[in-house]
């Protein structure tokens, strides 16, 4: 059975063979005069003209003085046809072929097909072709079809492959670009400016994540990957600016499930001189415009389930767990929330803060069961350091999350802008971190602090995670599946691999693998 590295020492015969000939496998440019898709749509109008289309070869087929190649570009399918008469012969230096040097193509392999487009006497339309040129000689053969490059593991890691094979990778992408448009643009036209913030912060903050840490040589300091872009935007409304926005890539240094991923993706915007009613609004409003421009409608169905968010209900944190559990938190002790979790068998660290008790009491006894959208507002104060108290009840936040199929989709909150209680409530999340009770919370950021003593007007604030909301619109599983490029477990070189390429010193390569970031 040949391998692998049997078929890429065929096709580099091939390569040598090319370059013999004085053909340039890798020219720079092509001279594309219409996609695939368009030759099909509008045959009516190309039948009888010349064009120059080009693809990956899909499928090669030569038998005798005939051929015929099948070229795929992002739009679509098309096929080419070959004869002998027409590539009698060649231009080499313009890495052009005749028909007999045909059989030193393969399947992955790019190509620009020159002629006219012409229907078969079987009615495929077609390209007759007057002149072929390779664009890329393709080393690595891929396989065909969907059955032959099936595990997810090997889809993941070789997006690649996978987005030529598996056409629903490539739609989940294009899905996820128009996502982000729609978003944009709603934004935009409400007068919102996109902004861009730090990546590497000196301190980290603005959300309850682990950070993932790193090391400036000149500076001589440490530094952390952003896992929020929340306080840096704060500070520009803090700058005068009234409605700023930012899509950030974030970084938590966290597990990896189907709603998580170390590296993701959120849309944040801050809006000044609006509450988290304001925000509930404008969310319903949000939604509603992105439903109908990818559905044409406001229901969708997403593993099995059927879901409307015609109308969204909205529950209070209190009310939710009173409703679902017959449990009043306020007539809770912490004592009553440990017996609570104990009888239930919830994993939890029971020496964790009462607020990451009561959170995780949430997740597993009522999150879990939501299936239909609803609006989940006013948190206990602990859960949240960095939103308003509620006027009427000190305990409560003006926060709210919209929740479905057991999932946040996003948080908002009416902005805590009182720069003695936020300074209070940091120092209080910071024990937590200092006493080791609590890996996740937050720190203590004093220039924030003084952006919130300068002055910052009543403000609400907003954040989704892109990963996810595509996920749901596309009816996958897991954030994975509409992730690009997701993290992965870094994959030892295997002996096969280190034979097909001799030149490689992979222990020095392993050696680097393993090297061990600054302390």
């Amino acid at each position: 059975m040949a391998t692998l590295q049997d078929f890429r020492n065929e096709r580099l015969k091939k390569l040598e063979k090319l370059r013999a000939l004085g053909v340039n496998p890798y020219p720079s440019k092509t001279d594309r005069t219409v996609k695939n898709s368009e030759v099909k749509l509008k045959f009516e109008e190309f039948e009888g003209q010349k064009v120059k289309v080009v693809g990956r070869i899909k499928n090669l087929r030569i038998m005798g003085k005939i051929g015929f190649i099948v070229i795929k570009d992002e739009s679509g399918s098309l096929q080419l046809f070959a004869s002998e008469d027409n590539l009698d012969s060649a231009d080499y230096a313009n890495s052009e072929l005749a028909f007999k040097d045909l059989r030193l193509l393969d399947s992955g392999d790019f190509v620009e097909g020159d002629g006219e487009v012409i229907k078969t006497k079987t009615g495929e339309i077609s390209v007759k072709l007057n002149k072929i040129r390779i664009l890329t000689k393709a080393i690595r053969p891929m396989p065909l079809a969907h059955e032959e490059f099936s595990d997810i593991e090997s889809r993941y890691r070789q997006r690649y492959i996978d987005m030529n094979v598996n056409e629903d990778v490539k739609n989940d992408i294009i899905l996820r670009s128009k996502v982000t448009q729609i978003l944009r643009e709603f934004l935009v036209e409400r007068d919102f400016l996109e902004i861009e913030t730090p990546v590497l912060q000196p301190i980290y903050g603005g959300a309850s994540a682990r950070p993932f840490k790193t090391y400036h040589n000149k500076l001589e300091s440490d530094f952390f990957l952003r896992i929020s872009p929340e306080l840096y935007l704060k500070k520009a409304v803090a700058g005068g600016f009234e409605r700023v926005f930012e899509f950030s890539r974030n970084f938590r240094n966290e597990g990896i499930d189907r709603s998580h991923n170390p590296e993701f993706t959120m849309l944040e915007f801050y809006r000044t001189y609006a509450d988290y009613n304001d925000l509930m609004e404008m969310t319903t409003e949000m939604m509603h415009n992105l439903l109908n421009k990818v559905f044409g409608k406001l229901s969708f169905d997403y593993q099995g389930h059927k879901l409307d968010f015609s109308i969204i209900k909205k529950y209070t944190f209190r009310e939710l767990i009173l409703e679902k559990m017959g449990l009043d938190i306020d007539e809770m002790s912490r004592e009553d929330l440990i017996k609570e979790i104990k009888s239930r068998n919830i994993e939890a660290d029971l020496k964790a803060p009462t607020k990451d008790l009561l959170d995780e009491f949430y997740k597993e006894t009522c999150r879990k069961d939501i299936i239909q959208p609803i609006y989940l507002i006013d948190y206990p104060r602990e859960m949240i350091p960095l939103a308003k108290r509620k006027t009427d009840n000190p305990k409560y936040i003006e926060s709210l999350q919209l929740v479905c199929c057991g999932f946040e989709l996003l948080k908002a909150y009416s902005e805590l802008n009182d720069p003695i209680d936020q300074l209070e409530r940091l120092t209080e999340d910071q024990k937590a971190l200092d006493d080791g009770t609590s890996e996740e919370a937050m720190t203590v950021d004093l220039d924030f602090v003084a952006a919130l003593e300068v002055g910052i007007p009543p403000t609400a604030g907003w954040g989704m995670g892109i990963d996810r909301l595509v996920s749901f619109l596309a009816d996958k599983p897991a954030i994975k599946d509409v992730i690009m490029f997701p993290t992965l477990r870094p994959e030892d070189v295997d002996e096969a691999t280190k034979k097909m390429y001799p030149e490689v010193k992979f222990n020095n390569l392993n050696k680097l693998e393993k090297k061990q970031g600054p302390k």
